[in-house]
């Protein structure tokens, strides 16, 4: 199938589109207002990295500061954290938290969802203090910290220190300034004061680090108590409820169509008849329904075309008496019978409409006519023909209606006489049409096929089923019916008048 058939398919099934859309909305607006809100609070702490070392792993370098801000994170959201929050709130469950790192900065978010939004707000300050808490536990350690170790080596080298000065001020006393003793002893001095430099260097590096890692986690920004809940999202969820309930409507479309045997196009009608078009009668605006089709309107121009095909070129056998039928009732066949003739007798031809539809006739009321005599009381020879045929307002067009309803349709229209009645209106009209019941109700189209010249098949666009279509062809092949072509009725490809302005030969 070309885009074309594609979108014709999606317009003619917008309905079911349009409302699987609006289920699909109308499920997600009820469940979005029936979803208890819930409110998200968020507190922003800031991870202080005082190394900027990085870490070796598997060939892959990962900095000091990232595998510090990931450490927390997974402990903000570890069993014990959370039970120790649950705790501090007094409820039973914990609410649901997440955490969000920053990313090329040194924050983490915590995130903290509850339905109460106080509950929120307060719950998202207690895990950051308690993060706070756990990353102070974590660095003290169980052993002595790395000052507390230079701070006891200063001493001992003080000592040292205090002692070397006490040696050389007691050898000065003995020995000359120059003498060796003297410079021995001030040569330890010097010894020890560098050895106390570099400690006590030492010493303040890592008092430094150790009062920078006691604050390595601090808050920035508190949680505040929300005022609009994060969840549900009516908007978002309206959105994607559009998009789900187009892409289902489109879905079903094509499912039904799939399904759906009736015939929407010419196309379509084509193939399952296996006959060709003869004419395309668009559909009529109900605001300009008629009994016929007449005047310049562009369904009259159409049966202009479709006369013009049937009568206007010259064939071998000509086209006299011809059978108006439909596999279906309902598809539209007596109006094109009347319109046909109209049509026809206005280009000069002599013609005669029957009405052969003896159980639900209609031609009488298309044209106004009274029903008390017609083509029943000729075949029981009640009447003559002559007194049954009756005169309409267009000149050269006469109709002969159906008559009173006889108990044996069937009986009468495969009788003898019907085919002399025939034989007797070919003598005297140029053309006639025979109105016949649907070919899948009864059988009495298919007793009157093989007494005509032709049959036209008349087919209700997206009226019919294509195994309905089949079988009537099937059925007029079995009595040899002479098929001529089909007929679109409520044809949807044809939109101007133009067209058969150009296309349609006015004989008249």
């Amino acid at each position: 199938m070309d885009l074309k058939t594609y979108l014709q398919i999606l317009w003619r099934r917008k309905w079911v589109i349009l409302l699987t859309a609006a289920a699909t909305i109308l499920v997600v607006v009820a469940g979005t207002l029936m979803t208890a809100p819930v409110y998200r609070a968020s507190s922003i702490l800031r991870v202080a990295t005082p190394s900027t070392g990085t870490f070796q792993a598997n060939d892959y370098e990962l900095p000091y500061a990232d595998r510090l801000m990931n450490t927390y994170a997974s402990i903000a959201t570890s069993g014990p954290v959370l039970d120790e929050l649950a705790q501090r709130l007094e409820v039973d469950n914990p609410p649901e938290v997440d955490v969000e790192i920053l990313a090329n900065t040194e924050l983490m978010r915590i995130r903290v969802e509850d339905r109460n939004p106080g509950v929120a707000a307060r719950a998202a300050n207690l895990l950051a203090e308690i993060l706070i808490d756990r990353s102070r536990e974590l660095d003290a350690g169980s052993g002595q910290s790395a000052r507390e170790i230079l701070n006891e080596q200063l001493t001992q080298v003080r000592e040292e220190m205090d002692q070397a000065s006490q040696e050389y001020e007691d050898l000065v006393a003995q020995f000359p300034v120059d003498s060796e003793p003297v410079i021995a002893a001030s040569r330890v001095i010097e010894m020890k004061q560098g050895i106390y430099s570099t400690l006590l260097q030492q010493y303040e590096q890592a008092r430094f680090r150790e009062a920078v890692e006691t604050n390595t986690l601090s808050v920035i920004e508190p949680a505040t108590i929300p005022r609009t809940p994060s969840s549900p999202r009516m908007i978002l969820n309206v959105g994607l409820g559009t998009i789900i309930g187009l892409v289902g409507g489109v879905g079903l479309a094509f499912l039904f169509e799939n399904l759906d045997s009736r015939l929407y196009t010419t196309e379509q009608i084509e193939t399952a008849t296996g006959l060709s078009t003869l004419g395309k009668i668009p559909l009529v605006p109900r605001k300009r329904q008629f009994t016929y089709f007449n005047g310049t309107s562009p369904e009259g121009e159409a049966l202009r075309h479709l006369r013009t095909t049937l009568f206007g070129f010259e064939r071998e056998v000509p086209l006299q008496a011809l059978l108006i039928a439909s596999a279906e009732p309902g598809e539209g066949k007596s109006t094109v019978a009347a319109s046909l003739a109209l049509a026809t007798a206005q280009s000069g031809r002599k013609v005669i409409v029957v009405d052969s539809d003896l159980r639900l006739p209609a031609l009488h009321e298309r044209f106004g006519l009274p029903n008390k005599r017609g083509l029943s009381t000729v075949l029981r020879q009640e009447v003559t023909l002559a007194e049954a045929i009756q005169d309409t307002e267009t000149p050269r067009l006469q109709v002969l209606t159906s008559g009173s309803l006889p108990p044996n349709p069937a009986e009468l229209l495969g009788s003898p006489q019907m085919a002399d009645l025939i034989a007797q209106l070919k003598a005297e009209f140029d053309v006639v049409l025979l109105d016949a019941p649907a070919l899948l109700a009864v059988t009495d189209a298919a007793t009157l096929a093989p007494l005509v010249d032709g049959v036209v098949l008349v087919v209700g666009r997206s009226r019919v089923r294509r195994e309905a279509v089949r079988a009537a062809r099937r059925q007029l092949e079995n009595v040899k019916a002479k098929l001529i072509g089909v007929v679109v009725n409520r044809a949807n490809d044809l939109h101007h008048y133009d067209y058969y302005q150009k296309e349609a030969v006015d004989l008249a």
